[in-house]
């Protein structure tokens, strides 16, 4: 039986996505590839592999100078805050999707669930944590929110939600993958429940992933969940750099001087599974089609989930 036989009729799916679907629209027929903006779980074939490899061998002719290299990972807050200060008007929409990849998120919500610590690593603007709170019924939930732009951080304490959940919500600066293994203010050791960490472990260095496993083992409760989404090899965004971006092994530095990494399935098995359980890790691979101008673009996201041996 092929995938499509076993999916729904689509207009009876739409809006109702199950955990690690990613959607039903399924491009049958390339004739129609230009009928929607975008199809969902269409993969690459070996031509296409091919071109995206060669994109990526001649991004090694022209790698960042050693000079910039160094001041772009000796200090990556720089360039947050930096960014953070250029687009607080014009932060991403609230992640409502979460809801439907991760629902163990919002089970902590119910008045009737368990006492329950969450901490979104990486916040932000607060795009994950504030639709928590706006859900929140449960008396006995916590959550905590850090990033290691200052800039963020006060963005987060400035939303009104922040000042009325005063003693539920507190967000502090921290750096996930700090060398001294200190933990965010409040937080104790192994107390987090649930551990959120969208498009964050991207920004690390190869190099920090150690420190920041450790941090993330010192913290989390025996039974807990780490929810991950990130950038996968081969994404739109890995192809589109060109010269002097590249700063290692698919690692980058975009123009305003925020770094970023695409992962392997593999990768993320091996950076995080030995403390960690893997429960579930997938690749999210869309097109999208800009009709006017007949153009494909291919994206590529990872999702996972990772337990807490108890």
């Amino acid at each position: 039986m092929s995938q499509d036989s076993k999916k729904p009729a689509l207009e009876s799916r739409i809006g109702r996505d199950q955990p690690f679907d990613f959607g039903q629209r399924y491009l049958k027929n390339e004739d129609e590839v230009f009928n929607f903006n975008a199809w969902d779980n269409v993969d690459w074939d070996d031509e296409q592999l091919k071109d995206f490899e060669e994109k990526i061998k001649q991004q090694h002719n022209d790698p960042v100078a050693d000079y910039y290299k160094k001041q772009y990972n000796e200090k990556p807050a720089k360039y947050w805050d930096i960014f953070y200060k250029n687009n607080r008007e014009n932060f991403f929409k609230d992640r409502k999707w979460l809801q439907i990849e991760f629902p163990s998120l919002y089970e902590a919500t119910k008045a009737d669930s368990p006492a329950c610590n969450i901490i979104e690593i990486g916040c932000g603007a607060g795009n994950t944590m504030f639709p928590i709170l706006e859900q929140n019924q449960n008396a006995n939930l916590k959550l905590f929110g850090c990033d290691y732009s200052k800039v963020a951080v006060d963005l987060v304490r400035s939303n009104e939600m922040y000042a009325k959940n005063n003693g539920v919500v507190h967000a502090s600066v921290w750096d996930l993958a700090n060398s001294e293994h200190e933990l965010p203010e409040g937080v104790e050791p192994h107390s987090i429940n649930i551990a959120v960490m969208i498009f964050v472990f991207s920004a690390l260095e190869p190099g920090q992933w150690e420190h920041a496993i450790t941090n993330l083992t010192k913290m989390m409760a025996p039974g807990g969940k780490i929810l991950f989404r990130d950038y996968g090899r081969y994404d739109l965004a890995q192809i589109r750099f060109k010269k002097n971006r590249l700063l290692d092994e698919n690692f980058y530095v975009r123009g305003d001087g925020t770094r970023v990494y695409f992962f392997t399935e593999e990768e993320l098995r091996q950076i995080f599974c030995g403390p960690f359980k893997e429960t579930r890790i997938a690749y999210d691979k869309r097109l999208l089609v800009n009709r006017k101008k007949q153009l494909k673009m291919y994206r590529c996201w990872m999702q996972a989930i990772f337990e807490v041996p108890e």
